[in-house]
């Protein structure tokens, strides 16, 4: 029964992100389709871009941030496995 029920879970998973995909789709497939006759602008240019960066976080923060997020996984990886080698150890000598 249990493995069912995982495959219905399954399904139902996939049956919602089915119905998310759907529903985001129109928004990520729209076109902007400019009116006839169009402003006097030629559609064949580009309009002009300028990029202003202002404030933001600096390389060195993030590579700061980086370094402790894999010490912390490092650290809880090696406690997860002295809690199973000490588990494994017990279960042996009983």
């Amino acid at each position: 029964m249990n493995h069912i029920r995982r495959i219905l879970a399954a399904l139902a998973t996939l049956v919602g992100a089915l119905v998310a995909a759907t529903t985001a789709a129109p928004a990520a497939l729209a076109v902007h389709v400019p009116p006839p006759g169009g402003a006097g602008l030629d559609p064949a240019a580009p309009p002009p871009v300028y990029t202003v960066v202002v404030g933001g976080m600096p390389g060195w923060q993030i590579a700061l941030i980086a370094a402790g997020a894999a010490l912390a996984a490092a650290a809880l990886a090696v406690l997860l496995d002295r809690t199973w080698a000490a588990r494994k150890l017990h279960a042996t000598t009983t």
